[in-house]
C-alpha cells in the first residue's frame, strides 16, 4: 500500500459553507483628513473589492475614519455582509460614525454591542480582538510611517499572532 494514499469523500453542507464563507476584519486609522474621499474609494476598490463577495462578512469597528469610510463604501458598492462591532453601544459612538451606520442601516447584517463599562483603550482593544477572533483575515489601513502602538497595528499584530493572513495598506 502506498504511504500517500488519496482519500475521496463527498463534501458536506458544512464543508461547502466553510469554503464559501469568508470573514474579514477591517481596521484603520481614525485620522483620514489627509486624503479625499475619492482616494479612499480607490483604495477600497483595489483592496476590499477582491474579497467582497456575497458570501463575505466584514467586521467593522463602527468608529470614525476608516471604519466609517469603509462601511459606506462596502454598503454602496458590494453585496457583502456587514457586521458593526462597538465596544459599548452604537449611541456611544462619535456622531460621524453614527451617521455612517444610519445611512447604511439597510445594508448592515448585524450590530454587536459589547457593552464595555468604560470606553477606554482596553475596551477598544477587546473589541478589536473580538473581531479578529471571528475572522479569517485582517485588512488594515494604518497611517503611513513606522509601525506604532496604535489600535490598527495592535489589531494587525494580534491577527498575525493568531496565524491569520493580514493585508497592510498604508494611508
Amino acid at each position: 500500500m502506498s504511504p500517500h494514499r488519496q482519500v475521496q469523500r463527498d463534501l458536506t453542507t458544512y464543508d461547502t459553507e466553510w469554503i464559501m464563507t469568508r470573514a474579514v476584519t477591517i481596521t484603520g486609522t481614525r485620522s483620514t483628513g489627509h486624503h479625499g474621499l475619492k482616494s479612499y474609494a480607490e483604495l477600497f476598490a483595489h483592496y476590499l473589492a477582491p474579497f467582497a463577495g456575497e458570501e463575505t462578512r466584514f467586521y467593522i469597528g463602527g468608529a470614525k475614519g476608516i471604519d466609517s469610510l469603509s462601511l459606506l463604501w462596502l454598503a454602496g458598492n458590494t453585496h457583502a455582509q456587514i457586521t458593526i462591532v462597538v465596544p459599548g453601544t452604537i449611541h456611544q459612538q462619535p456622531p460621524e460614525a453614527q451617521q455612517a451606520i444610519t445611512r447604511s442601516r439597510d445594508r448592515i447584517t448585524d450590530v454587536v454591542e459589547l457593552h464595555a463599562a468604560e470606553l477606554g483603550s482596553p475596551a477598544y482593544h477587546a473589541r478589536n480582538r473580538w473581531m479578529v477572533d471571528h475572522s479569517d483575515m485582517v485588512i488594515g489601513f494604518p497611517l503611513i510611517g513606522p509601525q506604532g502602538t496604535a489600535g490598527t497595528w495592535q489589531t494587525l499584530n494580534y491577527g498575525a499572532e493568531q496565524g491569520k493572513p493580514h493585508l497592510i495598506v498604508p494611508v
